[in-house]
């Protein structure tokens, strides 16, 4: 059965008509106490959903509908290890990293805990001798500047997380990324560092990823230029692979290759060995305090009714507004700047996941599926785009995340940042009046362009602070709401066809490049290869 033919999706859309004028306004003035019963809390996150434009029948009626999506029996199925990847007969088992549990899990006939254990154990036996000082380079100096070379999932989850915890990193560490296949990221990654204090970290399952391995190729002979000597490549290098011949071809001792499975996707592989270099900038201890974060969520998601379950009233709350008001986009906006690259990296984890117009049996979908995701740190934002999202045309539903103790207490900083994160959530809903306006003398040809309407949706999300731990349940509540919203569309989320068509043509057109044939099967492609070939 077709989603929008479920006799729940079809009440929905009735309740959708009677409500959809509602304003913000309206529903705060006849339930003084709505502020503190739209909300819910989770150890160290606090979710205040109650500037949405749902009254009390709403959350039920969507709730009905995932029951009848089957969510609870996806969920435990996830968990369970059965193989709901389908399209590539996969079980997804990114929650298995970072659980404590050691009651067998079977995968394949074999129980994946041991292995998981043995992983993270020689991870904090590598970071740990990188972090002291006792893995040397060929020099005989320590290893102080780590580059992480990857692409996707293996770049964009250690970027963030690093960057979010840049304050619990070891100072005297450099860290550095490099993920486009463009030069320039490679030359300014590496510039002025010393090749006898540097470790390339080649993060890339197959370890054939073109993007990656052209990178890997080229610091190779960035550090055989200055050391001359092919044995070098072992201290210098390490892996996170699963494919040890093309590892050891490359030079790195298969010792020094970090496993992880194909249960595990790219886009939620940063509690794998993906997450070495992180391991390596927060140590091991914060890092496994950033694991139990994770699972806190994670056993929240797995145990709590629907109704008391953040990921659930968070993915519900988007699958109303795409599919009922027709938005298509929305926005992540971490009043913390240690989170800058948090939309970022679920910009990836939401669209790449959802961004899927087949159902998981192949027919096309006749509704909306994964939205838009985009989203900066504030208070930047507030001079860039929100004014679009005040008073432009489109509806833009809004996460605003921010953080109740700082981790810098700098004079008046963080109560500024909290009063204008506070102050833009109550100017989205309630907006000001015409009325208002006039009332305050504003001259009659100017009210129009400062009414603001209001009625824009958003929730806001409180962490206790920015600890590895708090971070961690953050991420899997997003990792969460993602999995609900596949399930109540039908779609696989553990998938990526969509990458492969361009890496593809893009295979053929190097060789026309390589070979200076201007021969690109259509006249916009062919002119362009001529625009570069003469």
């Amino acid at each position: 059965m077709q989603l929008t033919d479920r006799p729940e999706w079809q009440d929905l859309r009735n309740h959708f008509e009677t409500v959809k004028n509602l304003h913000l306004r309206d529903l705060f003035a006849t339930d003084p106490e709505r502020g503190s019963v739209y909300a819910i809390s989770v150890t160290d996150v606090y979710l205040d959903y109650s500037k949405n434009r749902i009254t009390a029948d709403t959350l039920p009626k969507l709730m009905t509908l995932a029951r009848a999506c089957n969510l609870e029996p996806a969920r435990d199925a996830m968990f369970r290890g059965d193989k709901i990847n389908t399209t590539e007969n996969r079980a997804v088992l990114h929650t298995a990293l970072r659980s404590s549990s050691s009651d067998p899990l079977i995968v394949d006939g074999q129980d994946i805990r041991p292995a998981i254990k043995a992983e993270l154990e020689k991870m904090t036996s590598f970071a740990t001798a990188v972090r002291d000082g006792t893995w040397l380079g060929y020099s005989g100096k320590p290893l102080k500047n780590i580059i992480n070379i990857g692409i996707g999932g293996s770049d964009l989850g250690p970027v963030m997380v690093t960057e979010a915890l840049k304050a619990y990193s070891q100072h005297d560490i450099h860290l550095g990324f490099v993920s486009n296949i463009d030069a320039n990221n490679f030359v300014e990654a590496t510039r002025g560092l010393d090749p006898a204090e540097t470790l390339f970290i080649i993060a890339s399952k197959t370890f054939s990823t073109d993007e990656t391995m052209t990178n890997a190729q080229t610091a190779r002979d960035w550090l055989l230029a200055t050391a001359n000597d092919e044995a070098v490549i072992a201290k210098h290098f390490v892996a996170l692979s699963t494919q040890t011949d093309k590892v050891t071809a490359f030079g790195i001792d298969p010792a020094n290759m970090f496993s992880f499975w194909d249960w595990v996707g790219g886009r939620y592989s940063l509690t794998s060995a993906i997450g070495l270099s992180i391991m390596i900038a927060i140590g091991p201890d914060n890092f496994k305090e950033l694991l139990a974060g994770f699972e806190t969520m994670d056993e929240h998601f797995r145990t709590a009714p629907l109704e008391e379950n953040m990921p659930v009233i968070m993915a519900l709350l988007g699958v109303w507004y795409s599919n009922f008001f027709g938005a298509e986009t929305e926005a992540i906006l971490p009043y913390d700047q240690y989170l800058h690259r948090f939309p970022a990296y679920f910009q990836q984890g939401n669209m790449e996941s959802n961004g899927k117009s087949v159902t998981k049996a192949g027919a096309a979908v006749n509704y909306s599926t994964g939205p838009i995701v985009w989203g900066e740190p504030g208070t930047n934002g507030q001079h860039a785009f929100y004014q679009l999202i005040h008073q432009g045309t489109h509806l833009i539903p809004a996460d605003f995340i921010g953080t109740i103790k700082p981790i810098n207490k700098l004079g008046e900083h963080h109560r500024k940042l909290t009063a204008n994160l506070l102050a833009q959530t109550k100017a989205l809903a309630f907006g000001k009046t015409a009325n208002e306006l006039t009332a305050e003398g504003v001259a009659p040809e100017l009210v129009s362009h400062k009414t603001f309407r209001g009625n824009h949706p958003t929730n806001t999300l409180l962490l206790s602070s920015l600890t590895p731990r708090s971070l961690g349940q953050l991420i899997a509540l997003y990792e969460h709401k993602i999995f609900v919203q596949g399930i109540i569309w039908d779609i696989n989320s553990f998938d990526q066809w969509g990458v492969e068509l361009g890496k593809v043509l893009a295979t053929d057109i190097y060789q026309q490049l390589a070979s200076s044939q201007a021969e690109g099967g259509d006249s916009s492609t062919t002119n362009l290869l001529r625009q570069f070939l003469d």
